[in-house]
């Protein structure tokens, strides 16, 4: 399966899925806002949870450009609860994208079939819906949050 992303100004597809705090979270509540979408492989990986932390240490940062920062991977709603303890994540929502298995990664192009796991993928959905900045970071890359905000600023 080739791994490109959907294409920027396409419409994000629609989700709602649980996060660590077994909460439904889904793409519609937050219209209106800016969304990143911050698809990370597995928990439990160092440069995954370095990702999660940066999203969680930037809060106020995504806040003051009208966005929200969701992070996304396969594992399981009891896996993304320890894990987001363990690494001290308890306001940025962790979903679980489990059943059906890597789902949302699919629809938005970057699950990786052979591993079974989504790539390191940010997306950015613009306040009406549609992507409007995305990059597929190399597995062991972690991604840039100032360029994360830097696109937002775009966006």
């Amino acid at each position: 399966m080739d791994t490109k992303g959907i294409a920027k100004g396409t419409r994000a597809p629609e989700f709602a899925l649980q996060d660590q705090h077994e909460r439904s979270v889904s793409l519609a509540e937050f219209s209106g806002k800016k969304v990143v979408l911050a698809f990370h492989p597995l928990a439990w990986t160092s440069v995954c949870t370095q990702q999660m932390q940066d999203l969680e240490a930037n809060r106020a940062e995504f806040e003051k450009r009208g966005a929200v920062a969701l992070g996304l991977s396969v594992d399981s709603v009891p896996c993304k609860t320890a894990w987001a303890k363990a690494i001290g994540v308890s306001e940025t929502s962790i979903l679980a994208d489990f059943w059906p298995h890597g789902g949302v990664a699919i629809a938005y192009g970057i699950f990786r079939e052979r591993n079974g796991f989504s790539e390191r993928a940010v997306f950015i959905v613009d306040a009406a819906g549609a992507v409007a900045w995305s990059r597929i970071y190399p597995i062991k890359e972690q991604p840039d949050v100032q360029e994360i905000l830097a696109a937002l600023e775009r966006a």
